[in-house]
C-alpha cells in the first residue's frame, strides 16, 4: 500500500505543514498540491465543497506526493466511509465531544475486526494499491477535533480511545465555547491555556496534536511548543491576500504620466 507520508513525518518527530482547500475546483487543488505542502485538507464542513467536487480534487492532489486529507461535515458514518473510499489518507472529524464519539469515529474508519467500515474502496484501491484493505487500518490517520467545553471535560477519556491517532484544535470554535473572541492566532488567555492543556494531554497519550493557524509565525511558534500538524491559510485566503498585495502596490504607485501627443 502507498506510504502515508504523514505518519512518516511524525515517526521522525517532524511537523506536517498543512494547506486548506475551500475552493471547489480541481485545478486550484492541483496548483496548491504542486507548491510542496506536506498535506492538503479538503474542507467539507465549512467550505463550499460537496462530495462530487471533492473526488476530482483528490485526483488532482494525487499528481503529487502531498497527502490528501478531508475534514468531513460531521460525525456520520456514510460520509466518513465514502471519503475514505474516495482515497483520503486522513480524516478530520469535527465536534468529537465524548469517548463514545471517538469510538464511533475509529470504528467507522476501520475494517473488521477492528471496526465496522464497509468494504468498497472504489478509488482508494487506485490511490493506495491493491492491498488497500489489508493495510488501510494502520495507514489511515484519524483526527478528532477538540473544540468544545464538553470535549475539554472528556479530554483524557477521548484520548484513551484505542485507534485514535491525533487531535486537531479549532481555535475559533474553542474560543466561542470558552466565551472568547473567535480567532485563530492571537487567542485570549483562557483559550491559550486550554490549547496548552490539550497539547500536554495529547503528548501524554502519545497522540499527535494539530492546530489551525492564520499566520506562519504563529504556526512556527506552535511547532516549537510541540504541535506536529499545523494548518497555515486556505486557498481562498491566499487568493484574497495575493490580490490585496497586488492592488495595494498598484494603487500606491504614482499615476502614470499621460502619453505625449502632437
Amino acid at each position: 500500500m502507498r506510504e502515508n507520508r504523514l505518519r512518516t513525518l511524525w515517526k521522525n518527530d517532524q511537523a506536517a505543514v498543512n494547506g486548506w482547500l475551500a475552493i471547489p475546483n480541481s485545478f486550484s487543488a492541483e496548483t496548491m498540491a504542486h507548491q510542496g505542502w506536506d498535506t492538503l485538507t479538503i474542507d467539507l464542513q465549512h467550505g463550499v465543497i460537496d462530495y462530487a467536487q471533492m473526488v476530482p480534487m483528490l485526483q488532482a492532489i494525487s499528481t503529487t506526493a502531498t497527502v490528501p486529507v478531508v475534514r468531513v461535515p460531521w460525525l456520520e458514518p456514510g460520509i466518513i466511509m465514502k471519503t475514505l473510499d474516495a482515497g483520503a489518507y486522513a480524516v478530520i472529524c469535527p465536534m468529537v465531544n465524548t469517548p463514545d464519539d471517538a469510538a464511533k469515529f475509529v470504528s467507522w474508519t476501520s475494517y473488521a475486526p477492528r471496526g465496522t467500515r464497509s468494504n468498497g474502496p472504489i478509488r482508494a484501491l487506485l490511490y493506495g494499491g491493491a492491498d488497500y484493505q489489508a493495510n488501510a487500518n494502520d495507514t489511515i490517520v484519524r483526527f478528532a477535533m477538540i473544540e468544545t467545553a464538553q470535549a475539554l471535560d472528556n479530554l483524557d477519556a477521548i484520548m484513551s480511545v484505542e485507534g485514535l491517532d491525533a487531535v486537531y484544535i479549532g481555535p475559533s470554535d474553542l474560543s466561542l465555547a470558552l466565551g472568547c473572541r473567535p480567532v485563530f492566532d492571537d487567542v485570549d488567555p483562557p483559550v491559550a491555556q486550554a490549547m496548552d492543556h490539550i497539547l500536554e494531554r495529547a503528548q501524554a497519550h502519545k497522540l499527535v496534536a494539530g492546530v489551525h493557524n492564520g499566520r506562519p509565525d504563529v504556526a512556527l511558534a506552535r511547532i516549537a511548543k510541540g504541535f506536529r500538524f499545523v494548518t497555515v491559510a486556505s486557498d481562498a485566503r491566499i487568493l484574497a491576500a495575493g490580490s490585496q498585495d497586488i492592488l495595494k502596490a498598484m494603487r500606491a504607485a504614482p499615476a502614470a504620466a499621460p502619453a505625449s501627443g502632437y
